[in-house]
């Protein structure tokens, strides 16, 4: 029973921050890559950051390195997203996943589709 519950979506002003968090239970929380993803109306799912559960690294998409930090409590079982300088393009629903596919690519799935575990998703709004 894997569940993931991300929190700490909002709305916040261009150049504000928020912090999301994803809780994880129901499995062995080091086994699994951890991603942040997000998708915005109209859009494709793209994604934003990964921490690897095999040597702690960190992994970023061009367009939130510098402004994003992914972090991990693991005596918490859970992953957060320190998001800095929003911008309004980071307006999206943000979803963790657990078992990403290629985090140092931020890819969630695999060729032959193979998901990851996913959480039901935060809004965040950055009004301009």
């Amino acid at each position: 029973e894997v569940q993931l519950v991300e929190s700490g979506g909002g709305l916040v002003q261009a150049g504000g921050s928020l912090r999301l968090s994803c809780a994880a239970s129901g499995f062995t929380f080091d086994d699994y890559d951890i991603g942040w993803f997000r998708q915005a109306p109209g859009k494709e799912r793209e994604g934003v950051s990964c921490i690897s559960s095999n040597d702690g690294n960190t992994y970023y998409v061009d367009s939130v390195k510098g402004r994003f930090t992914i972090s991990s409590d693991n005596a918490k079982n859970t992953v957060y997203l320190q998001m800095n300088s929003l911008k309004p393009d980071d307006t999206a629903v943000y979803y963790c996943a657990a078992r990403v596919y290629l985090c140092e690519n931020v890819v969630a799935t695999s060729a032959q589709g193979l998901e990851p575990y996913w959480g039901q998703g935060t809004q965040v709004t950055v009004s301009s």
